[in-house]
């Protein structure tokens, strides 16, 4: 009976933090991001889109606003020409990276478990 009542929790939309918090961050593009902030604090747009060379200018700038969205992420737009503009983790961000941690170091114990199955 416990183990039917803990499911109908992933089943009320509304209010399921798998559902409504973790997707927010837990996609591909997101958690990388995230990892060149811990890593680099302080980044520039172009460094951010060097360091995943692989993400478009485009979905780099709607995943920035998603995280800046969520309070993860800050931007500081500084008023010289040309503009510059930063982006740093927030507290809430920084809270998030140890958990972060361990989920990275999992999945680099694991890869060859996990592509190996392919």
């Amino acid at each position: 009976m416990e183990l039917q009542e803990n499911l109908k929790k992933f089943a009320r939309v509304d209010e399921c933090p798998v559902r409504n918090v973790i997707a927010r961050f837990s996609g591909k593009w997101q958690m990388l991001v995230l990892c060149v902030l811990a890593e680099n604090g302080i980044t520039r747009f172009n460094a951010i889109g060097k360091a995943i060379p692989d993400i478009s200018p485009k979905v780099l700038t709607a995943t920035l606003k998603g995280l800046e969205r969520d309070h993860l992420v800050v931007r500081k737009l500084y008023a010289e020409i040309p503009p510059r503009v930063e982006y740093s983790l927030t507290d809430l961000g920084r809270s998030l990276m140890p958990v972060m941690g361990s989920l990275i170091g999992w999945a680099v114990d694991n890869y060859d478990k996990i592509t190996g199955a392919e």
